[in-house]
């Protein structure tokens, strides 16, 4: 697929990385030289120095050859006016960055497509349905489900008093023998591991366990004994991602934000119905303690500076709040984040770059999710006529390695994939699975 990409910006190095792996020709176009230097130092591809708006530039770029033309800049005027340029030249496929609420709307929905943009990606939103996501999870790093919600995957951290805490996938594959269900990946420090039966789960570790859903609450239960019931939000941050994740919030919490710009706070206070806005800074232990902290349940930093995102949740934790969300876009902070006493961390980029991802696999693929705890994807599949994955049992057909088949939904009704299973066609699959082994996956569902 040869894929035109406009802006090197981080969601811009997120898919460069991605698509990297794969089999595609890629292109960068960016009007700062270091930027191009520096991208083509890491990745293998072709770089075009210009501004993305420019008809000289696209055309060096020959994005009339290209499958998919992704603008994601820091301007969302550049996106829209470069992907409209795009598709006139002969595009096949359009996306743009865009932070503006009325181009989302279902009645400007039309409009957008005419003017031949066939999708639309707002990070800010997508990072503020994951926060509102947890909060409705509690206990749970990240829940999505699958086959139209008859399988759900879900992540969670392994604490010391969790059930299955050192022992072996066989083990709990023995005691829990009832339970449909299947760990499919365990995150350890940087490694992300596709487990066999004789890996153990040890404490630290962050466990992805596909489910079907009749059983997941039952396996929620085990995997996560602690209970938090959620009432009382504060959020620290008048960002889109707080404002969105107010809205989103106030009718069924209490929410409480804080916003240390006077002007903007005025202007949230009028935005906001529920929610109670409140002029301050809140980044000291006396001042949290003074506004509440004790009654808190999930405490949620999104002011678009990770260290003080990461140091406020450390310090509400240490306060006692439940549950603690922080967004880390620094990539340098993030893996040094996740070792820290946060439950929780968003980074609007990666979610951002893993939306657009899913529009670079043509092979009957339905949805595309990455987790933040691991550059690790989730896939499901539709399974097609003759797919080289329906011709023998799973046991007996050589998947990739660091791949795995979680389950899938047959006819309405969902399984649990194990070495006996045959994926027949029609079949709704999930897969897990790392990055070096997309390609390979993808050849056994075409």
């Amino acid at each position: 697929m040869r894929i035109v990409i406009a802006g090197v910006g981080e969601v811009g190095m997120y898919l460069a990385d991605m698509l990297n792996r794969g089999n595609h020709d890629v292109v960068i176009i960016d009007p700062v030289k270091d930027k191009l230097t520096e991208i083509a130092t890491y990745f293998d591809l072709m770089t075009v120095q210009g501004t993305s708006t420019s008809l000289a530039t696209l055309q060096k770029a020959e994005v009339g050859k290209a499958d998919l033309f992704i603008a994601v800049t820091n301007t969302q005027e550049a996106n829209i006016i470069s992907s409209i340029l795009a598709k006139k030249l002969g595009a096949k496929k359009t996306i743009a960055r865009i932070d503006n609420n009325e181009y989302i709307n279902e009645e400007h929905r039309k409009i957008i497509t005419e003017l031949g943009i066939d999708s639309l990606v707002y990070p800010e939103i997508l990072a503020s349905d994951e926060i509102v996501k947890i909060i409705s999870n509690p206990g749970i790093l990240k829940t999505i489900e699958f086959a139209g919600g008859r399988l759900t995957l879900f992540s969670l951290k392994v604490k010391n008093n969790t059930p299955i805490a050192n022992k072996t996938l066989i083990d709990i594959n023995r005691e829990y023998s009832e339970l449909k269900a299947r760990v499919v990946a365990i995150s350890r420090g940087k490694r992300t591991i596709i487990p066999h039966g004789n890996d153990m789960i040890l404490p630290g570790d962050v466990i992805f366990v596909v489910v079907e859903s009749v059983d997941k609450d039952r396996v929620r239960g085990i995997l996560s004994r602690e209970r938090i019931d959620i009432k009382n939000v504060m959020i620290l941050g008048g960002s889109r991602i707080g404002i969105k994740t107010a809205q989103a919030l106030e009718n069924d919490y209490y929410v409480k934000l804080f916003e240390k710009d006077r002007e903007k706070s005025v202007v949230l206070a009028d935005t906001l119905n529920k929610t109670l806005v409140i002029q301050a800074e809140a980044r000291t232990a006396d001042f949290l303690i003074d506004e509440g902290i004790e009654r808190v349940d999930a405490f949620v930093s999104v002011t678009g500076n990770s260290e003080i995102n990461i140091l406020t949740s450390l310090l509400a934790k240490q306060l006692g709040v439940k549950l603690t969300i922080a967004e880390v876009e620094n990539n340098d902070y993030l893996q040094l984040a996740r070792k820290m006493d946060i439950d929780y961390l968003i980074n609007k980029k990666l979610i951002a770059a893993s939306h657009i991802f899913a529009h670079t696999i043509s092979a009957n693929v339905i949805a595309v999710q990455t987790f933040t705890e691991t550059q690790a994807e989730v896939l499901e599949f539709r399974v097609p006529q003759g797919a080289k994955i329906t011709r023998k049992p799973l046991k007996d057909i050589e998947f990739p390695k660091d791949a795995i088949i979680g389950g899938g939904e047959r006819n309405g009704n969902s399984f649990i994939a194990l070495g006996d299973t045959q994926i027949q066609a029609g079949d709704h699959v999930v897969v897990f699975a790392l990055p070096n082994a997309i390609e390979k996956v993808v050849k056994y569902f075409k």
